[in-house]
């Protein structure tokens, strides 16, 4: 008999999801409605394209985390019970994934296992970070002021990635739109001209036998470039996932101008942000500052706050080790240092990360102000050199008509 998937609910309102064997449709809602179920949706398991999607089912966003975090939170402060509030959150969720994920994650917690391992049991969805806070919020019991602050960190974060992605929508549009343009050209109107050329019997000028071996090997084998460019795109990821070699390259990057002042910024904001909310929520420094780490993507800057780490568990402070490693802005260290000595790290943190998202949009502003003139300029270069060589070639051939 075939397999199908359903999903029914029960008398109580818990909803239940599975697969089971029917001589079809109408004779597996009857065995439902005699197991005490009311079924909600049915269908054939593993079957065409609904069962293609649900073997790939799409992964819940950063977005769907903040608003389930919030929902959480605010249904807590309600006062309703974490059981109550994830089943009200699942029914009125329309995503798949996230209803899904929310259903494994009261489904644990029924069985008696606290919010924090049910959210570690859901894989790579949750961070370190977001568990070690839910977990900190359990033991204090404070568990929807924690999730708040969780969800205004992950608003904050979000921000500072939507408005870096928007500040290079332009310019990936205009690189993309002058790309295919090129690409247009190479491969529609310099193989014309070239044939044109060919049937006068007329030997092209350099420039213009580069440029229409170009647009050839577009046209011929782009297949072979596809394949190259995939090729070399799987060895680079493979070969700069090398501890070693992304250490070099992480501190190259930090060296170059504006980029590196960019990433330096970027990395200073998320690293105080987070700190600062671990503190908040009790932890101590020495337990918050191995957290952080695992949100520092940069290995320099990472190794650097290991190295503060160990120092502050041989007992000196958190300033002074970072500020001889100097890898971080001076700014940065100095408010921390000022924070430290007098008491009030976590406020003073905060001003660090308000102070750097700003100057991380400033500086996003400022390497588009130089970016999209050099865009314009080259890909026009590009554009006026494939013209000039086509050109070249019609003005030689005229030379040979006179």
């Amino acid at each position: 008999m075939p397999q199908f998937s359903y999903k029914a609910v029960r008398a109580n309102g818990e909803v239940v999801e599975g697969e089971m064997e029917a001589a079809n449709e109408g004779a597996l809602v009857s065995q439902l409605q005699a197991d005490g179920l009311m079924p909600i949706r049915t269908g054939r398991a593993g079957g065409g394209l609904k069962g293609l999607f649900r073997r790939h089912r799409p992964k819940v966003s950063q977005e769907q985390i903040l608003h389930f975090t919030r929902e959480v939170a605010t249904l807590l402060e309600a006062g309703m019970t974490l059981d109550r509030a994830l089943q009200i959150l699942a029914d009125l969720s329309d995503d798949e994934a996230l209803v899904r994920m929310i259903e494994s994650i009261r489904e644990k917690v029924q069985g008696g296992a606290t919010l924090s391992s049910a959210l570690e049991a859901q894989g790579r969805i949750f961070t370190p970070l977001y568990i070690s806070m839910v977990k900190a919020g359990e033991a204090g019991g404070v568990l929807h002021n924690v999730l708040e602050k969780l969800a205004e960190y992950l608003e904050r974060s979000q921000e500072l990635r939507e408005s870096v992605r928007s500040a290079l929508t332009y310019p990936t549009i205009l690189l993309t739109v002058a790309g295919l343009s090129v690409i247009g050209l190479l491969v529609g109107v310099v193989p014309q001209f070239s044939q044109m050329f060919a049937d006068m019997g007329k030997s092209l000028p350099l420039p213009t036998q580069i440029v229409v071996a170009i647009g050839n090997a577009l046209t011929h084998y782009w297949w072979m470039i596809l394949a190259g460019i995939l090729l070399f795109v799987a060895f680079a990821s493979q070969h700069f996932a090398k501890p070693e070699v992304r250490a070099v390259w992480d501190r190259r990057l930090l060296s170059w101008p504006l980029l590196g002042d960019l990433i330096a910024k970027v990395e200073t904001a998320r690293l105080s942000r987070t700190l600062a909310i671990l503190l908040h929520n009790g932890l101590p420094l020495f337990a918050a500052l191995n957290l952080v780490r695992d949100v520092i993507n940069n290995t320099v800057i990472r190794a650097s706050i290991s190295g503060a780490t160990d120092s502050l568990k041989r007992g000196k402070g958190l300033a002074d080790p970072l500020i001889e490693d100097g890898v971080l802005p001076p700014l940065a260290l100095q408010m921390i240092k000022v924070g430290e000595e007098s008491g009030d790290l976590e406020p003073m943190l905060n001003k660090v990360a308000d102070v750097f998202d700003t100057e991380v949009r400033s500086s996003v502003k400022r390497l588009l102000t130089l970016l999209e003139p050099a865009l314009i300029v080259g890909l026009g270069l590009i554009v006026a050199g494939i013209i000039v060589s086509i050109m070249l070639a019609i003005l030689g051939a005229n030379d040979l008509a006179l």
